[in-house]
């Protein structure tokens, strides 16, 4: 044999083994792509079926909810529970509601529950440390629940803010204003500040009145006293609330009368506005002139 064909021969053994070589190669890596796309098919089905177990979770959870609420509300109204717990109940099991079915839906999700609530609890911290205001709100909501300084429509003043009470809250109290505003008023401020509660059966509306220094004293004494004690929604008849009149104080302008009136909560305003209508009338009928600021300049020689 010669040196020729002895390199022919070894030429068509490597091509041989070369093709054998990469036909392995070829086999081996669509083993691997098959295999890829086996587990990522695996993943997606399965990953599929947690989210739909997740959604179909929530959405019962929902619905859960709501009726757990609905029957709360209708279970706190048959007992007749005042009207301030019932608002501060329904809110407090709405959160927990609504924090386990939070939890829920991780959990179908295949989250780690354990990890989850570790991380949760550290979130809780930090929040706990940046919403300490909150926490303080909802402490101020219990002991506005405990010691009941208002109740649920009660006309109350508070934080430079008057009206009614429409509903205490977890976090906050809200008030709706005579003139119709909403207004959210911390407990944490309510519990620890000054309150003023107008929910009584009987006020005192007071008057001020000022006159000509010229006028007859006794005269506007008696007129002011029959204005009062002829309105129809003044007490006249409990010698504890009496109406009572008397001349107050020399003023630099006016000689003034106190005029002190009890009528009973609800016609507070009405007794306010009208007496003082009346007055005004009274007064520019029997000539009892009303002052104005005066300043009397006296010039030298």
């Amino acid at each position: 044999m010669t040196l020729l064909q002895i390199d022919s021969t070894l030429v068509s053994e490597t091509s041989e083994q070369a093709a054998e070589a990469a036909k392995g190669v070829i086999q081996g890596d669509f083993s691997a792509v098959g295999n890829l796309i086996d587990k990522l098919t695996t993943f997606g089905i399965e990953a599929g079926k947690a989210i739909l177990a997740a959604v179909f979770i929530y959405i019962i959870g929902r619905f859960l909810i709501r009726l757990i609420n609905n029957f709360l509300a209708r279970v706190l109204e048959k007992r007749n529970i005042d009207a301030s717990i019932q608002g501060f109940l329904k809110s407090l099991v709405n959160i927990l509601l609504t924090v386990l079915l939070f939890i829920t839906v991780v959990s179908a999700l295949g989250i780690n529950t354990t990890s989850f609530a570790a991380l949760l609890a550290s979130i809780g911290l930090a929040f706990g440390m940046a919403l300490s205001g909150n926490l303080q709100n909802f402490a101020g909501g219990l002991m506005v629940l405990l010691l009941k300084p208002f109740r649920v429509g009660d006309y109350i003043e508070a934080q430079g803010t008057a009206g009614t009470v429409a509903e205490i809250q977890i976090f906050h109290t809200l008030i709706t204003t005579p003139d119709n505003k909403r207004i959210y008023l911390p407990n944490g401020a309510l519990s620890s500040g000054n309150i003023v509660n107008y929910n009584s059966e009987f006020r005192r509306v007071d008057f001020t009145v000022g006159v000509e220094y010229d006028s007859d004293a006794e005269q506007v004494k008696k007129v002011l006293m029959d204005i009062v004690t002829k309105h129809e929604k003044v007490i006249t008849n409990d010698p504890d609330r009496a109406p009572f009149v008397a001349l107050s104080k020399l003023g630099d302008s006016s000689v003034e009368f106190t005029v002190r009136a009890w009528a009973k909560g609800a016609d507070f305003w009405t007794v306010f506005f009208e007496v003082q209508q009346t007055i005004y009338a009274e007064f520019n009928r029997q000539g009892i002139g009303f002052p104005f600021p005066q300043l009397t300049v006296h010039q030298g020689k």
